[in-house]
């Protein structure tokens, strides 16, 4: 494929969001696509996925997801297929996985992209074998390391990461509970994914709730959003229990976040807690790993993975406001063909 004069739809960065995130802060232009050089291919992307942590990199100052820039494209994670190669280990039409951006077209070294195979689902790489998928392995079995028969709690537990991390401690034989945003989330991670019980925090009674759901403390608190939910898991942890970091939803998308939660350090120290913050690239090393486990859970039907799929990359700006609203449930994915 020659570059040539085709055209690339881009969503661009068009201003940093003061409070809330709107679609205002974005905009679509078509540039010209780029011709590669040695050593690089050309991507067209599939489908990208639209994560909560991004938000983290538009707040005004740097972060893991990148400092933010007004007037370049917005930052995601994509499949695609190499349309134009320079790498004789990546053949035309092979499928992949890169840093794509919001667009249609992407260049790359042929080192920064991943080969995925392509008898697979290739929206499995942006979930359930991707970072979504990683995050809750890692998260779950190496930093809260649950044992058969002990509660896990799990915050946005209808979300990317939280649906797959009850999963997880299920088949670990854990009892899995989640904290979600509707009645309706609730339902679905019980009947349909298999957690044992499912609170929505949005109820007048949120902290009886959980307390009823949890009959027996909290060994283990998978948490993805700080704030209010991380100071109500804390009182109902056990002594000795442990707390993975993965994520602070309920600051990303303000410009005036929850101040800390009641209990720490004190109720830390007190029921001698073990609160871990990570983040899945300090992994890296062993994603092979975590996929052949996680790719042998999703075979047998253990282990689903849920897909909240929008179309049209125009869409992904409004796709990206509603997940930070709590819209989605599973990961939420713009395709793009």
């Amino acid at each position: 494929m020659m570059s040539g004069d085709m055209k690339n739809k881009q969503i661009l960065i068009d201003s940093l969001p003061q409070g809330k995130l709107t679609t205002t802060n974005f905009r679509c232009e078509d540039s010209q696509v780029p011709a590669i050089a040695e050593d690089e291919v050309l991507v067209k992307t599939i489908a990208i996925i639209i994560s909560a942590g991004t938000r983290a990199g538009l707040q005004g100052s740097a972060s893991y997801a990148g400092a933010p820039e007004s007037g370049r494209v917005m930052n995601g994670t994509g499949v695609g297929e190499i349309v134009t190669s320079n790498c004789d280990n990546i053949p035309l039409g092979s499928l992949v996985t890169a840093s794509t951006g919001w667009q249609q077209y992407s260049v790359h070294q042929g080192s920064t992209v991943e080969v995925i195979p392509s008898d697979h689902d290739p929206l499995r790489y942006l979930g359930a074998l991707g970072i979504s998928g990683l995050t809750a392995y890692f998260g779950l079995l190496d930093v809260a390391a649950p044992k058969p028969g002990e509660t896990v709690l799990v915050s946005a537990a209808a979300g990317s990461v939280g649906h797959l991390v009850g999963q997880l401690a299920s088949i670990h034989g854990a009892r899995a509970v989640g904290v979600c945003g509707s009645d309706t989330k609730a339902k679905v991670l019980v009947e349909k994914l298999g957690f044992q019980a499912a609170v929505n925090y949005k109820t007048k009674d949120f902290r009886e709730a959980l307390k009823d759901a949890t009959p027996d403390g909290v060994d283990v608190y998978f948490d993805n959003t700080g704030g209010m939910i991380l100071g109500s898991a804390l009182f109902r942890m056990n002594k000795g229990g442990r707390i993975a970091c993965c994520g602070v939803v309920s600051q990303y998308d303000t410009d005036k976040p929850e101040p800390s939660p009641k209990g720490i350090p004190g109720l830390l120290i007190n029921k001698r807690l073990n609160m871990h913050g990570f983040l899945v690239f300090d992994y890296a090393e062993r994603y092979a790993e975590a996929r052949h486990q996680l790719l042998t859970w999703l075979e047998s039907g253990e282990l689903q993975f849920l897909t909240d799929e929008v179309y049209g990359l125009e869409a992904a700006p409004q796709a990206f406001v509603d997940l930070l609203s709590g819209g989605n449930l599973g990961s939420r994915v713009v395709r793009l063909n």
